[in-house]
């Protein structure tokens, strides 16, 4: 029997050689001729190989269809010179209606019947091991001499016909500092399963234990590793037993088919999606985010457009770059989002609200909306009709495809945010994912609620402040902060700063952080640019085909159906001019004018929607 150790360096067709004669002493083909493409290979009755094929194309990720034989075709000329599938797999395994009948070394005993049988050759994940080594990723499993983890997921795949089935991953431990390079290295070989799917928690796929795997072997992971996940083409074993085909062969998980064909890298990957980006979101549960860097720089001149500062207030001392890419990504994952936004300055009039705010608040829920997320505001219940109103208005406008659910909440115990923010007050069941506050009275540090002239507003204030401290105790909410002076909720991440550069800082500053804060000249400006921010991250094909886990069908070029629910200057005019018939009033001034904040909309306003655009 042939040991291990030089079997990296043969070159295919002896591999295949030996694995035919059964002469090797391994459990998987992992790390062997390196460089080469490894696939999964699917075997079963011709009535079926036109709707698998159509399965595979469906879930290019899991399933990337390197070759379909003829019936009866033992060999791939395409894949390699002198293969026979029969043979030429270290082990098979035997699929009758569905069920798992045996594991073998040779199919030949089953010659006549495979006569009628179409063999399918999917690419494999062993197949990159020599590009992540190359850009100087150790391969856990390869230095644990154990085969790959293989997980089954919650993920559904694009079902085709009789089949159907969940996605199954590999999950390889990566260093951290090493996560971007993984991502980069495997994103360029789509045959090889490309881009990770998911990085952190595996309890975001489902899986609940990652030392035990549905196939192959646990891998330890050392201290400062994450768990990476790719597509796998085991995915097309749970859909042979799920479509219970009377007869059907796999290779055996880990047991691959070694190709002839060299990994040449895909060229034409950069440059259809961009260089990947990797960006962590959430520390509870751990997650990270991945983007093309042409689009991460698209968001940082976002960014960079609404920090301006027209009232020369100091909130440029308040700015922290990326802020707005990591909210917009945050909710770009989220599938509910809550909204609030209220800042009743104008105390002496009624409604004491100013126009700074709702209409950003819409923006973020207008686009949220389009794309497909579950949105809701929640306010003071002093003021639910007047937000009542300003909703009607929006869908009457087109702002809004139709009303979105308005909450109030009031702390009446110890665990009202809880109950709130939560199924049952349990925390491992949040209604939302993310909270977004823009222009949103925020709490001081003494408990009031302070304008920019230090006035306490603290009684028309409900505490909305306690969902977002409560939040932090809830993994899996993630929030954010959108405003212009520092005394808005979200802002006590910055707080240091608003205290040092913002007039009356001392006293006035949100002591509530967020897990995002966006600054902007404006609060308004930062939804439009949230709004643009979200558009510009499902346009990236990088990142849809994160969100969307590589399975189903990527969306055309061209194709943005959220494209209508961005801000413009029409619907943002008419809808400033609603609120001025509501009575709502400019921040500064107080003055019912076309304005927000002292600023003009026109030539002020109407520029940064453009701009923006």
């Amino acid at each position: 029997m042939l040991l291990t150790g030089s079997l990296k360096s043969l070159l295919p067709h002896v591999l295949r050689r030996i694995i035919r004669c059964n002469r090797l002493s391994i459990s998987n083909t992992s790390g062997m001729a390196e460089g080469y493409k490894q696939a999964n290979v699917v075997i079963l009755h011709k009535s079926l190989a036109d709707d698998f094929e159509k399965f595979c194309r469906a879930n290019h990720g899991p399933l990337p269809l390197l070759y379909r034989s003829q019936p009866g075709d033992w060999k791939c000329p395409s894949l390699s010179s002198d293969s026979d599938i029969r043979t030429d797999c270290l082990q098979y395994r035997k699929y009758e209606h569905g069920a798992c009948t045996g594991s073998l070394k040779s199919l030949k005993e089953y010659s006549e019947q495979l006569k009628h049988m179409v063999t399918f050759y999917l690419g494999c994940s062993f197949s990159f091991e020599k590009a992540v080594q190359k850009a100087g990723i150790p391969i856990r499993n390869v230095e644990q001499k154990c085969n790959v983890s293989m997980y089954k997921t919650s993920v559904p795949c694009y079902s085709i016909s009789m089949f159907h089935c969940n996605l199954v991953v590999t999950m390889r431990p990566i260093p951290e500092s090493k996560l971007g390079a993984a991502v980069l290295a495997t994103s360029e070989l789509e045959e090889a399963h490309g881009a990770p799917i998911h990085i952190g928690d595996p309890g975001l796929l489902g899986i609940q234990d990652l030392s035990k795997p549905d196939y192959g072997d646990p891998v330890r992971l050392h201290p400062g590793d994450i768990p990476v996940f790719w597509a796998c083409g085991v995915t097309a074993v749970e859909a042979i037993i799920n479509c219970r085909a009377p007869l059907a062969f796999t290779h055996s998980p880990g047991c691959m088919f070694i190709t002839d064909l060299k990994n040449d890298n895909d060229d034409n990957v950069r440059s259809l999606g961009g260089v990947p980006q990797v960006h962590c979101i959430s520390q509870d549960p751990l997650h990270f985010s991945v983007v093309s860097a042409e689009t991460a720089q698209k968001i940082k001149t976002l960014e960079t457009l609404i920090g301006i500062d027209p009232g020369e207030r100091g909130v440029r001392h308040l700015q922290r770059q990326g802020e707005l890419l990591g909210a917009c990504l945050a909710m770009s994952h989220a599938g509910s989002v809550l909204i609030t936004t209220g800042f009743p300055t104008h105390f002496t009039h009624e409604p004491p609200e100013e126009n700074d705010g709702p209409p950003g608040a819409l923006a973020i829920a207008a686009m949220l909306q389009a794309l497909e997320k579950r949105v809701a505001i929640v306010t003071d219940q002093r003021a639910m009709d007047l937000n009542k109103k300003i909703i009607e208005e929006a869908v009457q406008l087109g702002i809004l495809k139709k009303p979105i659910p308005l909450l109030s909440y009031q702390r009446e115990s110890a665990d009202s945010a809880l109950m709130f923010l939560c199924e049952n007050g349990n925390p491992g069941r949040p209604r939302f994912d993310h909270l977004v506050a823009i222009e949103r009275a925020g709490m001081a540090a003494d408990g009031n609620y302070y304008n920019a002239r230090k006035v306490n507003i603290k009684h028309l204030v409900d505490p909305i402040d306690e969902l977002f401290l409560a939040a932090q105790t809830i993994p899996g909410i993630t929030t954010t902060g959108v405003g212009d002076g520092g005394n808005e909720l979200g802002m006590g991440k910055v707080k240091d700063a608003v205290k040092k550069h913002i007039k009356n800082g001392d006293i006035i500053a949100c002591d509530v952080e967020a897990d995002f804060t966006v600054v902007a000249g404006v609060s308004n400006w930062g939804g439009y640019a949230v709004a643009c921010a979200l558009h510009a991250l499902r346009c990236c094909r990088t990142h849809a085909r994160y969100l969307r886990r590589a399975v189903g069908f990527p969306r055309a070029p061209g194709e943005a159906p959220w494209l209508p629910a961005l801000p413009s200057v029409p619907k943002e005019e008419k809808l400033l001019k609603a609120l001025v018939q509501l009575g709502v009033r400019s921040g500064k001034t107080a003055s019912l004018e076309m304005e927000v904040d002292g600023l003009p909309f026109y030539n002020t306003h109407s520029l940064m929607i453009e701009k923006l655009l």
